[in-house]
């Protein structure tokens, strides 16, 4: 008979398995949370550590707002009305084409700044009600929130949530954190930098390439972001080739190299952008060269403090060993190397400028890996008490110490 025969039986077996796999009332998988599931939740993560640095920033506008106000001046106008923001605003209002000729025949051209702000600026303000000034604050302000949640993320990533948080704050309270809350590029650039680096940090090439390029219109800085993505794909090929594992090493790398070949396109279109203005290949560079902002090596650094009387310069020699100490102990926390290459890489870059040396602080704002060793360190602390003691006591000093810096003459 047909039903005693053995593949007849295991053919009726077989589709009888596959009618239950199939049926209708079989156990559903979980479904994969919504996009704005997901975004609810990161975002629910995150409130500790932008409460915090909400926190201690808002600590930096209140002591602002008191101090312009004893003095007869406005805290909007100094954070968005002079110095740098006065040149965003101008590009976005008219353009490029603008140039300073100073009284000792230097000449300033505008295309010292890159284009992504004023672009923000000047779409804000053509869809609100807000000036130029107020859409570049709006513009910063956004933007420092942003940061403050990737630098989070990176924190959170590496060493817990609760580092992430401290990350984030003692970003806020960094000596130069005013800056933060100017209509300056640092906080914008600050935000694609740290999600760029998380973006490698969870293996999303495309991502971190993509963010690097908005990084790349934003400010010149975004060239250590640029050599920390190829150092860590250059260093995985290496590793990968030393292993023996040549085959397909290509295919098997693909998304990543992708991403670090789209990393400097921002960058890149920037520097021919203005070589094309010019009609000069090389214009950016000159450009760069008529701000000040060439690279000397430290010539510019060494000289400043070989200017200093005696007991500056011991301080000021003090205070780089210090940084260096805090790039070692980043070393020696065995930071990942995208991370660390790109917190080194900006360090560099800021200290081998021939740029006005008091700008060389917030050119290292956005090195936050530096602020690692220090957040852990926190860690330590007994009680969460005093955690937030001592956070608060930097929230205070810091801004004490931007206030006084933007009633004074700067420029920071």
């Amino acid at each position: 008979m047909p039903d005693d025969d053995p593949a007849a039986q295991a053919t009726a077996a077989a589709q009888r398995l596959v009618r239950q796999r199939d049926a209708p009332h079989r156990t559903p998988q979980p479904p994969r949370p919504p996009v704005r599931g997901r975004f609810a939740t990161t975002l629910a993560a995150a409130a500790p550590a932008l409460g915090a640095y909400a926190a201690v920033r808002l600590t930096g506008l209140v002591v602002l707002a008191v101090a312009a106000s004893h003095t007869g001046k406005s805290a909007l106008h100094l954070l968005g009305g002079r110095w740098d923001s006065v040149w965003y605003q101008r590009i976005a209002e008219n353009g490029y084409g603008y140039t300073v000729t100073l009284p000792n025949g230097g000449v300033h051209p505008d295309l010292a700044f890159f284009p992504l702000l004023p672009a923000l600026e000047r779409a804000v303000a053509e869809l609100t009600p807000l000036s130029l000034a107020g859409a570049g604050l709006l513009v910063a302000w956004v933007a420092s929130l942003l940061a403050a949640w990737g630098i989070f993320a990176v924190g959170a990533h590496l060493y817990g949530r609760r580092a992430g948080v401290l990350l984030a704050a003692l970003w806020g309270v960094y000596p130069t954190a005013f800056v933060q809350s100017m209509a300056y590029t640092e906080t914008l650039f600050t935000t694609f930098a740290a999600w760029s680096l998380y973006a490698v940090l969870t293996r999303r090439w495309i991502v971190a390439g993509a963010l690097c390029v908005l990084a790349g219109l934003t400010r010149p800085s975004a060239a250590a972001l640029i050599a920390a993505l190829a150092i860590t794909a250059a260093v995985t090929l290496v590793r990968e080739h030393r292993a023996g594992r040549t085959d397909g090493i290509v295919r098997r790398n693909a998304r990543m190299l992708t991403g670090v070949a789209l990393a400097p396109l921002g960058w890149l279109a920037y520097v021919v952008f203005v070589a094309v203005r010019r009609g000069a290949p090389f214009a950016y560079f000159d450009v760069q060269a008529q701000w000040g902002n060439s690279i000397d090596g430290g010539a510019a650094l060494a000289s400043f403090v070989l200017g200093l009387p005696l007991p500056a310069a011991l301080g000021l020699c003090a205070a780089l060993a210090g940084l260096g100490w805090v790039v070692l102990l980043c070393v020696r926390q065995r930071q990942p190397l995208p991370v660390l290459a790109y917190c080194v890489a900006v360090v560099v870059v800021a200290l081998i400028g021939s740029g006005y040396f008091g700008s060389r602080p917030r050119l290292m704002m956005p090195a936050f890996p530096l602020l690692l060793p220090p957040a852990v360190a926190l860690l330590r602390l007994r009680t969460t008490a005093r955690t937030v003691t001592v956070v608060a006591v930097l929230a205070v000093a810091s801004a004490a110490y931007g206030a006084w810096t933007l009633l004074g003459s700067g420029p920071p």
